[in-house]
C-alpha cells in the first residue's frame, strides 16, 4: 500500500492505493486527516490490515512530491491529487478514479454506488437514497454506510442531507460538509 497526504483548502486528505494481482491501480482510501495526526490515524488503517493481512511494513508512505508516474500505484495517488485540486478549483464536477470497494459489505457497496450518481451541486435525503438502493426503509442503514464510506468527497457522501434540510451527520465534521456543499453551490 502506498500513502500519501495532500492538501485540500484548509484540511488535509490521507491518500491509500494499492495494485492488485492483475498489476491494476486502485484507490483504497481518501479520507479526511484530522487535525495534529500522522497517516497511522487513518480511520481505514487498521481495518485494511486486517483485511488484507497487512502489517505496518507493507504501507509506504511517499511525500506527495516524490511520487513518481512510473510506479502505477503512485502515478494513481498523483492523478487524485490533480483531480481533488481541479475540483477544489471549481474545474471539474466529476472525479473519475478507480476505486476499491471490497472492504465494504454487499450493502455498503450498493450505497457507495449510488452515492456516485448524485449529481454535482445536488443534495438528497437519507430516506431519498435508501429508496435508490432498494431499501425503503433502511436510511438508518444507509447512513451508517455513507459514515463508512473510505472515499471523501471521491464517492460524494457530502451530497446527502437529513429530510428536515439540515445538514445530518459527516464522518469529517460538519465544518467540512458545509464547505463541499458551498464550494458546489448547493449549501449557503
Amino acid at each position: 500500500m502506498i500513502v500519501t497526504t495532500t492538501a485540500f483548502g484548509s484540511h488535509r486528505l490521507t491518500l491509500i492505493a494499492r495494485v492488485n494481482g492483475h498489476g491494476q491501480p486502485k484507490l483504497v482510501e481518501a479520507n479526511w486527516l484530522l487535525a495534529g495526526n500522522s497517516w497511522h490515524s487513518s480511520k481505514s488503517v487498521p481495518k485494511l490490515k486486517k483485511y488484507y493481512g497487512l502489517t505496518d511494513e507493507d504501507f509506504t508512505f511517499i511525500d506527495k512530491n516524490s511520487l513518481s508516474m512510473n510506479e502505477p500505484a503512485q502515478a494513481l495517488l498523483i492523478e487524485t491529487i490533480f483531480q481533488l485540486k481541479d475540483y477544489a478549483d471549481g474545474k471539474r464536477k466529476i472525479l473519475d478514479l478507480p476505486l476499491d470497494f471490497s472492504m465494504g459489505t454487499e450493502f455498503q457497496q450498493r450505497v457507495w454506488q449510488a452515492l456516485q450518481g448524485i449529481e454535482y451541486g445536488e443534495t438528497i435525503s437519507y430516506a431519498t437514497l435508501a429508496q435508490r438502493v432498494n431499501s425503503p426503509k433502511g436510511f438508518r442503514a444507509v447512513a451508517q454506510a455513507n459514515g463508512k464510506n473510505p472515499f471523501s468527497i471521491i464517492v460524494p457522501c457530502h451530497r446527502v442531507i437529513a429530510s428536515d434540510g439540515k445538514l445530518g451527520g459527516y464522518t469529517g465534521g460538519l465544518d467540512k460538509k458545509e464547505y463541499l456543499l458551498a464550494l458546489e453551490g448547493s449549501w449557503t
